[in-house]
């Protein structure tokens, strides 16, 4: 399989990611939500739970095929471009949480860029500057590493929202004012200590897409990933009975239990879209995938000013309401339900991003850093 046709798959999983994350982030009301449609309370793994990991799966294959042309080592070239893009993510991710009101005494210094950025950064130095022995022996002292942090780091519950050492990091290197709460106290679930982790996530993805540009045949490509992603799911699985499948604390299971789901996940595609030619159906996610950060930052742009600064008086109401409530109160709602109406509320912004994105791929714009 050349590298066109490779990518085609990574860029559909890549666009399926991103149009299944505005799916889960836009929702009429957050009150009206179907269950899979929502993160886990705490432990667990549901459909959104596995938005996040894809993508940094995904990352972490890009990091391999972007890097080819140096020679998948590391250079100054090379390094340079990973600090550049590392900084510019993460400053577009503090942005947008500055945004609308730029309050800087109580901003989230963290979020999904931030750790996007930070997880990149340091996934790429290593899988570039070390061979494939030294760094599987890099994630699992990562993955283990971390688990026994959490572990020796609380008295009594190390993987409670209260008790975690996660917590406890990000509460005195952050502040209070730094850090997320929709926990109902200080918590953050894309917070420093957690990133560590993550960069496991990334180097998997690179991993496995050494396996995919490696094996030439097609049938022995999907046979590999088959068995690397079954057997990244069943440990993860195991695992999780003694180190719990948690999103927020990013836990050492719930890495190799969702980049075995995407491995397996693409191993499927692979094998539609580029072993049974069926790739027709797959062009609008393609055009999700050609410009992916642009996208998520598009879209969170575009939900902060519809619910913060652009107001619609209401008959009857003593104030305005956002317009993003608007929307949803007053033309969703009514037409098909509270429940419906919030889950097309969200599909109507995805068919919107994605005409945004159809355009730029026409037109030929693919903005990159």
């Amino acid at each position: 399989m050349d590298t066109s046709k490779r990518l085609i798959s990574l860029d559909v999983l890549r666009g399926m990611t991103i149009a299944l994350m505005i799916l889960v982030n836009t929702p009429g009301s957050w009150s009206f939500i179907y269950p899979p449609l929502k993160h886990a309370a705490w432990h667990g793994c549901t459909p959104t739970d596995l938005v996040f990991p894809f993508f940094l799966f995904i990352v972490g294959m890009s990091v391999y095929f972007s890097f080819k042309k140096y020679g998948t080592s590391l250079s100054k070239v090379a390094a340079s471009k990973i600090m550049k893009r590392t900084l510019i993510i993460f400053l577009i991710g503090l942005l947008l949480n500055l945004y609308p009101y730029f309050n800087f005494e109580k901003v989230r210094i963290m979020g999904v860029l931030q750790r996007i950025a930070l997880a990149y950064g340091v996934g790429a130095l290593l899988c570039l500057a070390l061979k494939r022995q030294k760094l599987l022996i890099i994630l699992a002292v990562i993955l283990l590493g971390y688990w026994a942090l959490l572990y020796f780091g609380a008295a009594s519950e190390p993987y409670s929202l209260e008790e975690n050492v996660v917590r406890r990091f990000d509460f005195f290197l952050l502040g209070e004012n730094h850090i997320y709460k929709g926990f109902g106290i200080p918590f953050d679930p894309e917070g420093l200590l957690s990133s560590i982790p993550a960069i496991g996530t990334v180097i998997i993805g690179y991993l496995i897409g050494q396996v995919i540009d490696i094996e030439k045949s097609i049938a022995l490509k999907m046979k590999k990933l088959l068995i690397y992603g079954v057997a990244m799911v069943a440990l993860g699985g195991v695992w999780a009975l003694v180190f719990p499948l948690n999103k927020p604390l990013w836990t050492s299971s719930y890495v190799l239990y969702t980049a075995g789901l995407g491995t397996l996940f693409l191993t499927l595609l692979i094998f539609i879209i580029d072993y049974k030619k069926y790739s027709t159906w797959s062009k609008p996610f393609v055009h999700f995938g050609s410009n992916p950060l642009f996208i998520f930052v598009f879209s969170g742009l575009y939900a902060k000013t519809i619910s913060y600064l652009i107001k619609i008086p209401v008959e009857g109401s003593s104030s305005p309401i956002s317009f993003y409530n608007y929307l949803f109160t007053k033309v969703f709602a009514p037409t098909f339900g509270n429940m419906n109406g919030s889950l097309l509320f969200a599909i109507s912004h995805i068919i919107v991003f994605w005409f945004i994105c159809y355009i730029l791929y026409r037109k030929k714009i693919f903005i990159k850093i």
